[in-house]
């Protein structure tokens, strides 16, 4: 479980510097009126779109790793810091909010996980039904009806749900990369969980691509966090076998709490400060092809 969990820590702080730069770029292209499956492309003209993809695809490969090895509730409490490696970056780089009630955020995720670390127990070996892993295939053509939906409407709460139905087109790739049932190229092309990871993992990250157009940075990283987090750490040890250290259960659900309750107030600090929410002219980003100085394409 010790490696897991220092993939988990690599694959957390590769999140989190590419959630930021995501949301940069994002941001230098015109936002879309509804979900359209052409903004990954027109993002794809960004040079530096391709740091992105290669941190998001890094920090993947560490994840993997992490959930095939410790609990999910732990694997997935870990990349939930992604959201502080955030915010310090953007407070850093594009002027977002981070006074004493921010530090104090940061400080509580970090605390929480530490307690989770230390209380977690043994990972889960229950194996999982055809059935279930098609059952991730079904919830994927959900998020996406629901995301077709959502995309239409605009404001807060557009895009607070643009960033919930991500973060459980998040939260499938997590339980389909635990249920793969095995590494076997022909059980891999042929078992639903595959489809299910490769589908979830692009739909929501174009849903996250669309929310971070609309919304402050950590407003929308923070709502795919808890929802990501959440969800696979419930089925986890509902479901899966996942377990704690005997005498840590209490422990570990206030030390998951703790950790949440630090991410849920740097979305709402976030959202109510509205900052971040456009890119200053100091933070370079590339333009790609067909886009002004004002950071929106030429029509």
């Amino acid at each position: 479980m010790a490696w897991g969990l220092v993939c988990a820590i690599g694959a957390a702080v590769a999140f989190g510097f590419g959630a930021l730069l995501q949301a940069v770029v994002a941001r230098r292209e015109e936002a879309t009126e509804r979900l359209d499956p052409r903004l990954l492309l027109r993002l794809l003209r960004h040079p530096a779109y391709s740091a992105v993809l290669v941190l998001y695809l890094g920090g993947f490969a560490l994840h993997f790793v992490a959930l095939r090895t410790a609990p999910l509730f732990l694997a997935q409490a870990i990349i939930s810091s992604s959201v502080a490696v955030t915010a310090v970056l953007a407070a850093a780089t594009i002027g977002a909010p981070f006074g004493p009630v921010e530090r104090v955020s940061v400080v509580a995720v970090c605390a929480g996980l530490f307690v989770l670390a230390v209380g977690a127990g043994g990972h889960g070996d229950v194996a999982t039904t055809t059935g279930q892993r098609a059952l991730l295939l079904a919830v994927t053509g959900a998020i996406v009806i629901l995301g077709v939906v959502v995309g239409r409407f605009h404001g807060e709460t557009a895009s607070l749900g643009l960033s919930l139905l991500s973060g459980s087109g998040y939260a499938v790739v997590a339980l389909a990369a635990r249920m793969l049932p095995s590494y076997d190229p022909v059980s891999l092309v042929t078992d639903p969980a595959t489809y299910a990871l490769v589908v979830s993992g692009v739909v929501a990250f174009l849903l996250y691509s669309t929310a971070l157009q609309r919304a402050g940075i950590l407003a929308s990283t923070s709502a795919v966090v808890v929802t990501q987090t959440a969800v696979p750490a419930a089925v986890g040890v509902a479901l899966l076998g996942d377990t704690v250290q005997a005498g840590w259960a209490l422990p570990a659900v206030v030390a998951f709490a703790v950790a949440m309750a630090g991410v849920v107030v740097l979305s709402v600090r976030d959202t109510l400060s509205g900052a971040a929410r456009a890119v200053p002219e100091g933070v370079a980003v590339a333009p790609g092809p067909g886009v002004g100085s004002g950071g929106t394409e030429q029509r």
